[in-house]
Order: structure tokens, then sequence, then C-alpha cells
């Protein structure tokens, strides 16, 4: 509209002004991305609802607890200073993450509020893992640390020989005494702590990096390494039980299920390996390395491959189900939660599909790459990426 010229001019342009629409601060640019909601229409965080460890429980099972939305929305966003590798895990109404700026986060489950960070000598691209009060989570300086998991205040340190990227996983100890803390390094070694103190109780030294975490179940010790063995031994004493070939390096962790570990290796084949006899039960061939790690629910194995598709196998004897096919590397691994997978993808996108058939009911384009591993609890889908921000998604 043309503003007429004369002596009062300026007192029409200020009319034409006041016509306009208010300015909304909170609305969102065409290049701001996706306004998220105000703290007060959140749906309240559940307490009880937890995801402590990288993979959900001390046998790395990849399975929580509850169901998901139909159609997640995001529900706020955490900005960190690099990259995220790193994976979440959730208790006490927090979120727990590392970053590629070298620091650890704790974040309000509900808002993304920081709560606090510690800043460690290397980038943290391992998952941290809670357990009594405690945040333990390793770094590519090659130190593992036992945090206060309320303030972020160190308890106490180990320093190995080479770095971290792999969680860690705690357990009662045997017959009683101090709850127990393990976790690999690229030192090659598996070391068992007491997890109030960081006091060595045992150490197994293989022949090659350790990159993932150790799975714990009927008493046994069970990992993979690159030196293409899955290792067997004991929790109480760490003696060798078993050691299986697996045939070319191991960087995922496994997964235990009854007497069955699962778990993939870089040679571009899956394995189902009978731990009682100590032998492959079946194996799963492909055109390129699984280094992610399954989840394994009811008849069904899911894992994520270099082959830019998620799998899913038949337990019993490896028969395929279904493939989600994606544009890029799945290097996370993917959670079962309420019949339904969530996975991120190299191609940048969050996926939730059905269990059942594989079919997509929901994705998200976060537009970076999504190595790290989903976190579920209590409804709620918590998860970095690469553009380094924590994304939280749910009702």
């Amino acid at each position: 509209m043309m503003i007429p010229r004369g002596p009062y001019r300026w007192l029409v342009a200020l009319a034409l002004l006041a016509a306009l629409p208010a300015c909304d601060p909170g609305a969102p640019s065409p290049t701001a991305g996706p306004k998220q909601p105000s703290a007060a229409s959140l749906v309240p965080v559940d307490p009880a609802a937890v995801w402590t460890i990288y993979r959900g429980d001390a046998a790395l099972t990849g399975v929580a607890p509850g169901s998901l939305p139909d159609k997640p929305r995001l529900l706020w966003t955490f900005k960190t200073g690099e990259g995220i590798k790193s994976s979440p895990v959730v208790g006490g109404g927090r979120v727990y993450i590392g970053s590629d700026d070298k620091s650890v986060y704790a974040l309000d489950a509900a808002t993304g509020a920081k709560a606090w960070s510690f800043a460690t000598a290397g980038a943290v691209e391992a998952p941290p893992l809670l357990h009594a009060g405690l945040l333990f989570v390793g770094s590519i300086d090659g130190t593992f640390h036992a945090l206060d998991a309320a303030t972020g205040a160190p308890r106490w340190s180990v320093k190995t020989d080479d770095k971290i990227v792999g969680s860690a996983n705690a357990v009662p100890a045997p017959g009683g005494g101090p709850d127990r803390v393990l976790f690999g390094s690229y030192d090659y070694k598996l070391r068992c702590l007491e997890a109030a103190t960081g006091k060595e109780v045992w150490t197994v030294e293989t022949g090659n990096y350790l990159n993932g975490t150790p799975a714990i179940a009927g008493g046994k010790v069970v990992f993979g390494g690159c030196d293409a063995l899955v290792h067997v031994v004991g929790l109480a004493d760490g003696k060798e039980i078993k050691a299986v070939e697996a045939g070319a390096y191991i960087a995922a962790s496994p997964a235990l299920v009854g007497p069955m570990a699962y778990v993939g290796h870089y040679e571009n084949k899956f394995l189902a390996i009978d731990l009682g006899a100590g032998s492959v039960a079946w194996q799963r061939g492909g055109a390129f390395p699984y280094m992610a790690s399954p989840a394994v629910a009811g008849d069904r194995v899911v894992v994520g491959a270099q082959d830019k598709r998620l799998h899913c196998y038949r337990r019993s004897d490896g028969g395929t189900l279904w493939e989600l096919r994606t544009r890029g590397q799945v290097d996370s691994s993917p959670v079962v939660c309420g019949g339904r997978v969530v996975v991120g993808s190299e191609d940048g996108r969050l996926y939730m599909v059905s269990l059942e058939d594989g079919r997509e009911a929901w994705s998200y384009e976060i537009g970076k790459q999504i190595p790290g591993s989903p976190a579920v609890a209590g409804g709620r889908i918590y998860i970095g990426a690469e553009d380094g921000v924590v994304y939280c998604f749910g009702p």
C-alpha cells in the first residue's frame, strides 16, 4: 500500500503499523525448525521410567517396557558443543549423555534443561551407565569416571592405556559383597571394579581392542573383541569359561537370551552362538559389516547393518522375516518397545517401524547422521545426533 504524500503522511504510517499483527517472538521462522512445546504443555515424566544402561538391561537385550505413541512429537532439544556419538541413559527424571565436545551432560528429562555437565580430557563416545546413584562413563583419553549422578561431582576415576568407546555394565557381586562395574578398553582389557570405590576385582586381557559392552547373565560375562572371539568368563573371578571363534572383528555388543548370544561382526556375518555348546548355531551373511548391537524380543532378532538396512531374523534358525531399507548405514542399535522398533540411520532419519512386519509407522528427519542408539523410557524416545543435539520425542 502506498503512503500518501503531505504533511500528515506520518499519521497514516503510524495507523498502518498499528493495524499490523503483533510480533510473536516464539513463532518459528522458516529456517528455525519445529517449535517446541512449552514446559507446561508437556506430559510429566514418570520417575519410575528408566533406561539406565545401554541396551536397557544387563543382558543387553534392547527391549523397553510399555508402549510408544502412534505419532511422537518433538518435545525438546538440547544443543551440545560438538557432534554426538554417545547414546543416552535415563533415570531419576534425568537424561545423561556424552558429546564429542569432551563433556558429559545431565538434562531434565521433562524439559531438556541442563542440570550439570562434567568436562573430560577427551571426546565422550561411550554411552554412560547409571547405577546406584553413580554415573559411570569412559572417554577417548582412556579415563573411566564415576560421577555423582545428582551433582556431577567426581567420585573416583581409573586411567587405562587406550581409549574407551563402549558402555559399562554393573551388577551385584555373586554371593554378596560390593556391586561390580565392568568395561572394556582399546588396551585389550576387560576390567571388573568395585562400583563404589573403583578398586580392581579382576582384569581379563584379550588379543585386541574391546569396542563394545560386556553382557552379563547367569553369573557369566560375555563380550566380543577385535580378536575375532566371543569371550565367556565367570563374573566371580574373570576366569575363562569359553572362547568361541566368530571369524572376524567384533565391534558390537552381544545380546544374551537363555543359552544364546547374538552378535554381528566386521566381515558381514550375524551370528547366533550357543554358549553351552561353544559353537555357532546359525549365521546370516550379507554384503556389509554389522556394527550395531541387536534387540531380541520374542521369536525375533532385530539388527542394523552397513548395507543401509534394518534386518529382522527369526531366532530359531536365522530366517529373514523382514527388512527396512534406509538411505544410510544403520550403525544405530534398535530398541523394541510395545510391538515397535525405534532406530536411527546415517541418512539422518529416526525411524519407528512395526516389529511384526517392518512397516514404517513414523519417522523424523533430523538431517544429520545418527550413529548412537535411542533410549526409550516412559513412552519417550531420547537420541543424540552428529549435529550435536539431543532430541526428545513423546506424547
